[in-house]
């Protein structure tokens, strides 16, 4: 499969039991981009981290996959993304490909932000992706004006707005929802909830058993989902979707799953039990579903197995493009900075 084929998988059709081809097709197309999405990230963390290719911060989104994934599939075309560091899937979805984040890692010009960031700190206006703010919990109140902004010109597109548990335990998380809430805004929540904000577990930063039970205090449905469930947040998304973009208002999601690494790639989690690592690999996103594609006979192993291959082999393709990219030109250091 080539990349541009790889990376142009059209949107799906929905429910698990309507229709089998559909659903064997949707779950190919998560297969595509959970594989896609940890095998790039692995090789930035594991590979070009430790080469000292890449300087700064590396954070993925390793056990995490379904969420951007799912999400990012039920999402319409005009909708807007608001990705956050764990959610890579969600620019392949829209249609960036791989060198451009190797490239971008790397500090070259064929990155996103053409050599001015070497890491996750990029988006792309045209495909409606918007680059994350470092304190997460900022984007919420952005993320709300992109939904006024959306409302106010009556267009058709809803915002969904990417974070993490940690998030939510910031003033401006709760400032942007109580906007959104108040105001009716097409926006969906989506609290990607590992357990773990940094290094303070869930039951040391808030009282509330679920960061969806902090949605009725706002007036806003909430739900929780198996965040390691592609389907499970795909069908949710739909939800949310269709509820903001029928002018109800916020609505907010909640994934639940687990953070398989450190905070960052220079954290080693010790303080993190163990026994949840076990725990957790045993609801692999990605093997779910291959163990689901196998037991409905969609795949057989070695179809699998060739559909790996083939992206390991893009994916070494994209590394050898993006160090062949170049590093900017000093003289360009002041292109496209506004004053």
């Amino acid at each position: 499969m080539a990349a541009t084929e790889l990376l142009a998988l059209p949107g799906a059709s929905r429910l698990l039991d309507e229709a089998p081809d559909p659903n064997a097709e949707l779950a190919q197309r998560f297969h595509t981009y959970m594989f896609l999405m940890r095998e790039v990230e692995e090789r930035i963390e594991k590979k070009l981290y430790r080469q000292g290719k890449i300087a700064g911060g590396v954070y993925v989104g390793r056990g995490q996959e379904a969420i951007s994934t799912g999400a990012a599939l039920a999402a319409d075309p005009e909708d807007i993304l608001f990705p956050c560091h764990r959610d890579m899937a969600a620019y392949f979805i829209r249609g960036v490909h791989p060198r451009q984040i190797f490239a971008q890692y790397m500090g070259r010009v064929g990155g996103l932000t053409q050599g001015r960031d070497g890491n996750m700190h990029m988006g792309d206006l045209r495909l409606k992706i918007v680059a994350i703010i470092s304190a997460i919990g900022a984007a919420i109140p952005v993320a709300a004006g992109a939904a006024f902004a959306q409302k106010y010109k009556g267009e058709s597109g809803v915002t969904l707005c990417f974070f993490g548990d940690g998030a939510t335990s910031r003033g401006d998380w709760h400032e942007g929802v109580n906007f959104a809430a108040v105001l009716k805004l097409p926006l969906v929540l989506i609290c990607n909830n590992n357990q773990y904000a940094y290094s303070t577990p869930l039951d040391k930063q808030m009282v509330c058993p679920n960061i969806a039970d902090r949605g009725p205090a706002y007036g806003i449905p909430a739900e929780i989902v198996d965040g390691n469930d592609a389907f499970a947040v795909y069908e949710a998304t739909h939800r949310a979707a269709q509820h903001a973009r029928a002018g109800l208002g916020p609505y907010l999601l909640e994934c639940k799953t687990f953070r398989m690494t450190g905070h960052a790639a220079h954290d080693a989690a010790g303080y993190v039990p163990q026994q949840l690592f076990a725990e957790w690999a045993a609801k692999d996103p990605i093997l779910r579903v291959e163990q689901l594609m196998l037991e409905k006979g969609w795949k057989t192993r070695a179809e699998i197995d060739a559909a790996c291959a083939r992206i390991r082999q893009e994916v070494d393709e994209a590394i050898q493009w993006a160090e062949q990219s170049p590093y900017p030109d000093p003289a360009t250091l002041l292109d496209r900075v506004y004053e």
